[in-house]
């Protein structure tokens, strides 16, 4: 999933990223809260697949997840 186009962009600060442990630049990227958790029940069905897929598969085909802030989101005062 391409972060930019995800329609739940702008309304989340933080992202859960998934790097390919195979494929150089290829990631999953979800929104999620400052500590890594996914409002399942907001990611559109494929986004969905696709999270679960990748938290499946840390160790064979993604590395382990890592929270990032997005680069639009305002810094905390």
């Amino acid at each position: 999933m391409n972060a930019a186009a995800s329609p739940l962009r702008g309304r989340w600060r933080y992202a859960l990223r998934y790097e390919s442990l195979h494929q150089l630049g290829r990631c999953l990227v979800f929104p999620c809260d400052e500590t890594g958790r996914i409002d399942l029940d907001t990611l559109p069905e494929l986004a969905r697949i696709n999270y679960l897929a990748a938290r499946a598969m840390v160790g064979r085909d993604f590395a382990h997840p890592v929270v990032e802030r997005e680069a639009s989101a305002p810094a905390a005062v």
